[in-house]
């Protein structure tokens, strides 16, 4: 996946929420052109990074047999921006489960700092329309050694 925006799962409670962190590096290809002469993380990619690890919330929870999409954004807020040499470690919540998708609360910090927030919702769809679930659970075990009994 060229943007993946979890490098390590550092909790997770299949189907209920997890933390993350993002290690950020100038090699990313988005300081390129955002911005040459003070280079910050997109907003939009502290975002995704949020619905990423979200997602690994939810195709844990369903022994990979799902994934989420996110669908809609609500209370979404920018508080401070990041540069090359910063780790983000970003925390998800299921605030509420139904059978076609869930909602999502997701905070991003850098140290002790709030740096992003958003309420989310996830589509769930069947992950063998998207990628082959065995792949799924290969990338999985590679965020998440440390709890490789826990993958199904």
């Amino acid at each position: 996946m060229r943007f993946l925006l979890v490098d390590s799962i550092l909790e997770l409670e299949p189907g209920v929420r997890a933390t993350g962190v993002k290690n950020i590096t100038m090699s990313e290809d988005f300081f390129a052109d955002h911005f040459p002469h003070r280079p910050i993380m997109p907003g939009s990619m502290i975002v995704e990074s949020m619905v990423q690890l979200a997602d690994w919330v939810v195709r844990q929870a369903s022994e990979f047999r799902q994934l989420g999409l996110a669908t809609s954004f609500d209370n979404l807020k920018f508080r401070r921006v990041l540069g090359p040499g910063s780790q983000l470690r970003v925390e998800v919540k299921v605030v509420e489960r139904g059978e076609a998708e869930v909602k999502v609360q997701g905070k991003a910090y850098h140290l002790d700092t709030l740096v992003a927030s958003a309420t989310f919702t996830l589509s769930l769809e069947p992950i063998e329309r998207y990628l082959d679930p065995a792949e799924a659970r290969r990338m999985f075990l590679l965020l998440y050694p440390d709890r490789t009994e826990e993958a199904p």
